[in-house]
């Protein structure tokens, strides 16, 4: 997270952020209380799960979003708010990547930045079959937009790897 940028006071996302919010949680206490996180979901028991988790923690800068990621608007959170959006474990279960896509750029500010964590397509022990998996090349081309520029590409440990992008002020 510190090496995307991540700082107190921002604004961040983590679309189909899952029940164990595994990086919610860390992105909260790093941003502070002067920050938000948005644990966005489709699956309304997993954002409960998240609801609970923030309130047995007393964690009071994380806000649950429902919203089909894959549509663009549907996400209830002002164009331009974010400045971080976090894509983990899920751009291979998108069913319309263009939409993502254009999503992800309307909800970062330009400046702001775009990190998207996929599963390497090696065996792994653990995560979706490897056939369903989005190689770092094919990920690069699926996010190739004029509203992102590459900025680095980094191991996310063994079995993942990263792309963070820079919003540019060009619109999809």
């Amino acid at each position: 997270m510190e090496r995307v940028g991540i700082r107190a006071g921002q604004k961040v996302a983590d679309l189909g952020c899952g029940a164990l919010g595994h990086f919610v949680f860390p992105a909260a206490q790093l941003i502070g209380a002067d920050g938000i996180v948005y644990a966005v979901d489709i699956q309304r028991s997993v954002l409960e799960q998240v609801d609970r988790t923030a309130k047995d923690e007393q964690i009071m800068n994380v806000k649950t979003v429902w919203s089909d990621i894959d549509v663009y608007g549907a996400t209830r959170i002002e164009d331009g708010a974010l400045d971080l959006t976090m894509l983990i474990n899920n751009l291979y279960l998108s069913q319309n990547r263009p939409q993502l896509v254009r999503e992800m750029a309307r909800l970062t500010r330009p400046g702001g930045r775009m990190v998207m964590v996929e599963w390497k397509t090696i065996a792994t022990p653990l995560g979706p079959p490897t056939a369903q998996r989005v190689d770092k090349e094919a990920a690069k081309k699926i996010l190739e937009s004029p509203s992102f520029k590459l900025l680095d590409e980094f191991e996310a440990g063994p079995y993942h790897y990263g792309l963070l992008y820079e919003r540019t002020d060009q619109e999809a």
